[in-house]
């Protein structure tokens, strides 16, 4: 499994519950531009309506060999998920919980299909980014020590 993209914001703001993996409706032009990396899913979040599961507001960058064809072409077009009806079912029930949201976390290549992780989430409070931050830096120190010790 390649990852293509990442959702780098996710996990700074906030804490994942359950990850899914979805297939995810795309074009062939829109196909090799996700190949190429071409896609961005910052701001980007999963929305259920009518037993369907759609990505909105994920960037996938028009493919240049192909712009010719595609006049009308808009980069942050709605974009179905493939899920089983079971798995949509649980994220409806997830996704009416109180102070929960499903988000995308991470596109990737899987076996020559492009995937979607997605995940159901709650929002972090602001005390727990500051845990975070400090953790990262102590880690960072840490390794910086045990690395110039080692020399």
């Amino acid at each position: 499994m390649k990852t293509l993209a990442v959702n780098k914001d996710a996990s700074f703001n906030y804490h994942i519950l359950e990850t899914y993996t979805a297939g995810i409706v795309l074009s062939g032009a829109e196909v090799k531009s996700v190949k190429y990396g071409r896609v961005d899913l910052k701001g980007s979040y999963i929305s259920i309506s009518n037993g369907e599961v759609i990505l909105k507001g994920a960037f996938i960058a028009p493919y240049p060999p192909a712009s010719l064809q595609q006049k009308n072409y808009d980069p942050k077009q709605d974009r179905v998920l493939l899920l089983t009806k079971k798995e949509i079912n649980h994220l409806i029930g997830k996704s009416r919980e109180k102070g929960t949201t499903i988000i995308p976390l991470r596109v990737l290549n899987q076996d020559g299909l492009i995937k979607v992780e997605i995940a159901v989430v709650k929002g972090k409070k602001k005390y727990d980014k500051r845990e975070d931050i400090k953790r990262r830096d102590f880690e960072r120190r840490k390794q910086k020590i045990t690395n110039t010790v080692k020399v």
